[in-house]
């Protein structure tokens, strides 16, 4: 008998998700861990990766479709229980109901293929997910004209119904442009209409502020030794064209802390704490449409220059709309790095079901005292959020200082 493959909850309080794409077919023999299929939900588009081992015997939720969590998408089982494929379209349909009734006596209806119209060539060159395409075709809607607030500027199903077309018959081109510039500015200003992923970004923080008690440590780290060694490292010849980042630096630091103190590794649930065998380590990754964190998977025996190409990988494919599951759903700490903003220090708000978060400001030359000497030092402000149901203060202070103590003697983070 086949099992069912249900929607997944691809990141805290995700409510449903939108087919965006299946990359299988009804037959398809799949693994345990494969990418079968690419789904939309509030933040981005991730990749599915089945979880189920067999044959897809039924393909239950066509492209473009939004279903619940845990709803059944798909069916996997043996080869004999395959379903065959329901016909595509209506034409299909109609053949086959024709070939079993041969009595039928009514004339075929001959279909003249035409070419697609103006407004359906302009709508496939746009980035639009497959409900707002088809959405923007029934309208009559220029996708063109349309802001996408989705994953790398992409048009959403939200975005088409928002969208309000000036009336043609009465405006010229000019006139046209001027009313939507001065409709999006009015939109800006006054703050209609929440996206889909602001509204998820609101849910999340404001259930995390409400029910997480928050406590913060912050503490200043000498990061002289770690900026030479960085540029020591990106002139090697191992590292050449890499470009090590202080964040590449600043998620190795974290490692060993995440082995030594794992309550910062785990999350809390009305069972009790539960801790995490792996450390999966978001990155707060910023999009004009909101915040995103994706995680670097097992990152507990991971090198800099793994981690430096993992991080890289994951902005790239985060922008691209290609973030696997696990990367979306599974982070189990996470780092959110303010310093390219020029921002001195600010505390972060868990992502739950996480138990904390660490926020790093700019590098900024600082006077300090050394021996009874004033030098001049690279600074850099680290804050530790935590969740006071799991940990306390005393143990967020060992922790940071911990972070702190190996971006001061950094040359272990090559070990």
């Amino acid at each position: 008998m086949s099992d069912e493959l249900k929607m997944p909850q691809m990141g805290y309080d995700m409510k449903e998700g939108t087919i965006v794409r299946w990359l299988i077919e009804t037959g398809s023999r799949v693994n345990k861990n494969q990418v079968i299929a690419e789904i939309e939900t509030d933040k981005a588009v991730v990749e599915f990766q089945t979880y189920l081992d067999g044959f897809i015997t039924e393909i239950l939720v066509q492209e473009g479709s939004t279903v619940a969590v845990g709803e059944a998408i798909a069916l996997v089982g043996q080869e004999d229980e395959i379903i065959e494929a329901k016909p595509k379209n209506l034409d299909e349909a109609q053949v086959e109901e024709e070939t079993d009734n041969p009595e039928k006596t009514d004339p075929p209806v001959v279909t003249i293929p035409t070419a697609p119209s103006k407004t359906e060539s302009i709508t496939m060159s746009v980035k639009a997910s497959p409900v707002a395409r088809k959405l923007a075709i029934e309208k009559g809607f220029d996708l063109t004209k349309i802001v996408g607030t989705g994953p790398a500027g992409r048009v959403t199903r939200e975005d088409v119904e928002s969208y309000s077309p000036p009336d043609s018959s009465t405006l010229d081109v000019a006139e046209i442009d001027e009313q939507v510039n001065e409709s999006v500015s009015l939109e800006t200003s006054v703050g209609e209409g929440l996206t889909r992923m602001r509204q998820q970004i609101a849910r999340v923080t404001v259930k995390s502020k409400t029910e997480i008690p928050h406590f913060y440590i912050s503490v200043d780290i000498d990061m002289t030794k770690a900026m030479e060694m960085r540029k020591q490292i990106n002139q090697s010849e191992e590292y050449e064209g890499l470009d090590v980042s202080i964040n590449d630096l600043i998620l190795k630091a974290c490692v060993v802390p995440l082995i030594k103190y794992p309550k910062f590794n785990s999350s809390f649930s009305e069972n009790g704490i539960v801790s995490h065998s792996k450390i999966n380590i978001g990155i707060a990754i910023s999009q004009e449409a909101g915040l995103i964190v994706p995680a670097i998977m097992d990152m507990g025996s991971k090198s800099l220059k793994e981690i430096c190409l993992g991080s890289k990988d994951l902005a790239k494919r985060s922008n691209e709309g290609s973030i696997t599951t696990d990367e979306y759903a599974r982070g189990t700490f996470a780092v959110s790095n303010l310093g390219m903003f020029n921002v001195k220090s600010f505390v972060g708000i868990i992502y739950p079901p996480q138990a904390a978060m660490l926020a790093v400001g700019s590098v900024t030359k600082k006077p300090i005292v050394f021996q009874d000497d004033v030098i001049v030092a690279d600074i850099m402000t680290a804050t530790i959020s935590g969740d006071h149901r799991i940990v306390d203060g005393a143990e967020g202070a060992l922790f940071v200082n911990e972070i702190k103590t190996i971006l001061e003697n950094p040359y272990q983070l090559l070990i």
